[in-house]
């Protein structure tokens, strides 16, 4: 029997002793940031060309690509609309088509700390994905974004259904979140060095 990717319901979390919310899914996003259907033809398209295109990713034929873009919904998102809140629960990931998006730490404040900006190939809201668990940043459209969103049920049905697809977007996962990790160690070390 294959792990499930989804938040189990509140009963169970109750008596695991969780608080841990159920995930807000992008169909409930969606409509909050008013994002609208794009293109599906031209959303795979694009999807294929940033795939191609991204080092991190295993190498998939223009034909193979096209068939993982299959799995996913594309929306063009207006500017200034929060894709993914801090510290919410989540079960779905953005990759990044067109536009640009701000990837900000909210302080206690409210004020925010910008750690990167997304762009086209970019990934966003993959370890809530994997983990279930808390968002780490605020994630927020600069400028109008062409997104394809990717939630657990689809994911689930990826690895089902077409299991050498599933292992190129997973290990593409992998790749990336090593390379932040390893981004992260190299400053936590080179802060413990300076004092």
């Amino acid at each position: 029997m294959k792990p499930s990717l989804e938040r189990p319901d509140e009963s169970q979390a109750a008596i695991d002793g969780e608080d841990t919310p159920l995930p807000i899914s992008w169909t409930a996003r969606a409509e909050r940031v008013m994002a609208q259907p794009f293109a599906a033809e031209r959303g795979r398209e694009l999807f294929t060309a940033v795939w191609r295109a991204d080092r991190q990713g295993m190498a998939l034929t223009p034909i193979e690509a096209n068939r993982l873009a299959g799995h996913f919904d594309f929306v063009l998102v207006p500017a200034a609309q929060a894709v993914i809140g801090q510290d919410e629960a989540g079960d779905y990931l953005l990759v990044v088509l067109e536009g640009r998006l701000s990837v900000d730490r909210v302080q206690g404040d409210g004020s925010r700390v910008r750690l990167a900006e997304a762009h086209a190939g970019d990934l966003l809201g993959e370890m809530a994905l994997l983990d279930a668990g808390a968002r780490f940043s605020a994630c927020t459209t600069l400028t109008p974004c062409v997104l394809a969103v990717l939630d657990a049920r689809r994911l689930e049905a990826l690895m089902a259904s077409e299991p050498r697809l599933a292992l190129a977007l997973l290990a593409s996962l992998a790749r990336r979140l090593s390379l932040r990790l390893r981004q992260v160690s190299t400053r936590l070390s080179a802060l413990l060095a300076g004092g």
